[in-house]
C-alpha cells in the first residue's frame, strides 16, 4: 500500500471513528479532549460534529491552521502529562477523547501511550469513549465501526 493510500485510509478511519463515538455520547454529559492538535483538522471536525461541547486541546505548541485555533482558555500548551494533571485539577470530565500524540516512531509512540494512559484515565468521565491511533492500557477495548479495519484505529471505554 502506498503512503498516500495509507494516509487516506487513516484519515477515513479517524473521521468514521469520531462520528461513531460522537453518536454514542450524545446523551452523556462531559467535555471533549483532543490530545495532539497538529494542523487542527481533527479539532475542526470535532467542532462540527459536537458544536455544543467544550473541546479541550493539549499539544506541545500551537502550530495549527489559523481557522482551527482553539480558544485560549481551552488550549493547554505543554507536555501531555502535566497538562492532563492540570485538566484533572480543574475537575474536567471528558466524555470523548481523541488520542493522537506521537513522535512518528512506533515503539516510542506505543510506550508513550501506555505511560500516559493513567493520566488520561484521571480526566475521563465514567463510560467516556477514547478514540486512539495507539494502544492504551487500563481501558475497556471496544469494537468500532465496521468501516474501519481492525487495529487501524482503537476504541476504548473509560
Amino acid at each position: 500500500m502506498s503512503r498516500l493510500d495509507s494516509m487516506l485510509r487513516r484519515l477515513s478511519a479517524q473521521r468514521d471513528g469520531l462520528n461513531w463515538a460522537a453518536d454514542r455520547i450524545r446523551d452523556q454529559p462531559g467535555d471533549v479532549l483532543d490530545l495532539g492538535l497538529g494542523n487542527g483538522r481533527t479539532y475542526d471536525h470535532l467542532r462540527e460534529i459536537l458544536p455544543d461541547r467544550r473541546i479541550w486541546v493539549i499539544d506541545r505548541m500551537l502550530q495549527c491552521h489559523p481557522s482551527c485555533t482553539p480558544p485560549e482558555a481551552d488550549f493547554l500548551e505543554g507536555e501531555a502529562e502535566p497538562m492532563l494533571a492540570r485538566l484533572a485539577g480543574q475537575d474536567a470530565r471528558i466524555a470523548l477523547a481523541h488520542y493522537d500524540l506521537g513522535f512518528g516512531i512506533k515503539e516510542q509512540d506505543v510506550a508513550e501511550a501506555a505511560r500516559l494512559s493513567p493520566a488520561l484515565a484521571q480526566v475521563m468521565a465514567p463510560g467516556g469513549l477514547i478514540i486512539s491511533g495507539q494502544p492504551l492500557v487500563g481501558f475497556e477495548q471496544l469494537t468500532g465501526p465496521d468501516s474501519i479495519a481492525p487495529d487501524r484505529y482503537l476504541f476504548y471505554r473509560a
